[in-house]
């Protein structure tokens, strides 16, 4: 029973098949194997390469199961389309484009599986990328809100100057009434004359000053602040909003991407092997000798083609044979005297007929 699946599998005629020897009943079972086991390796590839698209099992074994579908009948086609003939360079010349599209159906297939295979590599390299993304997201968001907060930065820098400023003209009025006193300065006599009360009152002006310049910078500090705090906090909830897209940077794409940057060598000998799964029942069939089986189907073949150019040739035949009956009947019938009377007559009551329908009409458009 396997063995009968695995021939259906290889696309040969079961009819002509079972009355050959086991010998080549076992050859069309291995390459209906080779055919069968190749559809379930595009399955499970295919399978997994679009997981990593829809992250659903269920629709994609069903996706996958239909590629796997469709790598089987074109597999199943190419063998069974390669026949055997008397030239190698015929049969090579056949098989060339068949070649073509295994190599093609090799790297759709061995590609989602060297994915697997190399999984842990990929996430590696995916995770640096991951990690290199999240840097440059962070300063691109950051160039929308670095400006906006250095120039409010710059605003309290310069209100605290402003209030250093202030202070220090206090002090230096503070220092001025104090030496006034201690007669050390201005007009070097000691005691709290005229003078010294003049600019007493001015340091306690400034000193008032610097008091309502503290508490209205103050509060313009806070708000500042609150301005920056609250920037930041959007800065920061703008990175968390887009880190999940960064995340989620592990499709089908990224992964052949991340692929792509690892060592060829591996990839290269994984991508030969399912070229030779993939080749192997062409190139089984075109170096194997023409056997039992490939002899009955060309008999068969031959003997419909006799049977098709003896039926085509029959008809042409048919249809000369016939011409020329017709031919030489209505040269008979010419002659006769008898019909053309008769054919005379229903031709002139045809004419009356016709002036009898022309008069009528006439008559009836006065």
């Amino acid at each position: 029973m396997i063995q009968r699946f695995f021939i259906l599998c290889s696309g040969a005629d079961t009819n002509i098949l079972k009355d050959c020897s086991k010998g080549e009943q076992n050859k069309y079972a291995g390459i209906g194997a080779t055919v069968f086991f190749t559809a379930i390796m595009a399955f499970i590839a295919s399978s997994y390469a679009l997981y990593t698209v829809f992250d659903n099992i269920y629709t994609s074994i069903f996706f996958g199961l239909i590629w796997g579908l469709l790598i089987f009948n074109l597999d199943r086609f190419i063998v069974s389309t390669i026949k055997k003939r008397d030239s190698f360079k015929s049969e090579l010349l056949q098989a060339s484009p068949r070649i073509l599209l295994a190599v093609i159906i090799a790297v759709v297939i061995s590609k989602p599986l060297e994915m697997k295979i190399f999984e842990k590599e990929i996430n590696q390299v995916l995770l640096e990328q991951k990690n290199e993304l999240t840097l440059a997201n962070k300063d691109q968001i950051a160039l929308q809100y670095d400006p906006t907060i250095a120039n409010l930065n710059q605003e309290i820098s310069n209100l605290k100057t402003e209030i250093n400023t202030k202070e220090a003209e206090t002090n230096a009025l503070y220092d001025t009434y104090i030496s006034e006193a201690e007669g050390t300065a201005g007009t070097k006599l000691l005691g709290k004359g005229p003078v010294y009360k003049e600019k007493r009152e001015k340091h306690d002006a400034a000193l008032l000053e610097l008091g309502q310049l503290k508490e209205t910078n103050a509060q313009k500090i806070a708000g500042i602040e609150t301005q920056i705090a609250n920037l930041n906090l959007e800065y920061a909830n703008t990175v968390k909003d887009s880190q999940p897209i960064i995340d989620g940077f592990d499709g089908l794409m990224a992964r052949i991407n991340a692929l792509g940057e690892l060592a060829w060598f591996p990839s290269f000998f994984i991508f030969l092997l399912f070229l030779a799964i993939e080749t192997s029942p062409i190139i089984a069939k075109l170096l194997a000798p023409k056997g039992e089986y490939d002899l009955k189907l060309e008999e068969e073949e031959s003997v419909l083609k006799t049977w098709v150019t003896q039926k085509v040739e029959q008809r042409k035949l048919l249809l000369s044979t016939d011409g020329e009956l017709n031919e030489k009947v209505y040269s008979d019938i010419k002659s006769e005297e008898e019909l053309y009377m008769y054919k005379k007559k229903k031709a002139e009551e045809l004419l009356k007929l016709q002036a009898n329908r022309f008069h009528d009409i006439q008559v009836k458009s006065l």
